[in-house]
């Protein structure tokens, strides 16, 4: 073989194998690439799942709320029949 025929050979070599690796980088990324989406994806459905807990929170505090007052009526209703009838008896 002559000279040529070998750096031939051995320039082709390297390009396939710059190629190949050039190949292997692309697919790298485009997993990495891939896996960030995803992992994008599922940060935002946590942040929308956190969301959704805290106003479904927030309708049970409301909930409560009302609940307090209108206890809190009833109580002062009482309190005032009880004046009623403790002013009626003297």
């Amino acid at each position: 073989m002559s000279t040529a025929v070998v750096v031939i050979i051995i320039v082709a070599a390297v390009v396939l194998a710059a190629l190949l690796a050039l190949a292997a980088m692309r697919r790298r990324q485009a997993q990495l690439g891939q896996a960030q989406s995803q992992a994008l994806h599922e940060d935002v459905d946590r942040h929308r799942s956190h969301a959704e807990a805290a106003r479904h929170d927030a309708t049970l505090a409301e909930e409560r709320a009302k609940r307090t007052a209108a206890e809190a009526e009833l109580e002062e209703r009482r309190a005032e029949e009880r004046q009623r009838e403790l002013d009626e008896g003297r």
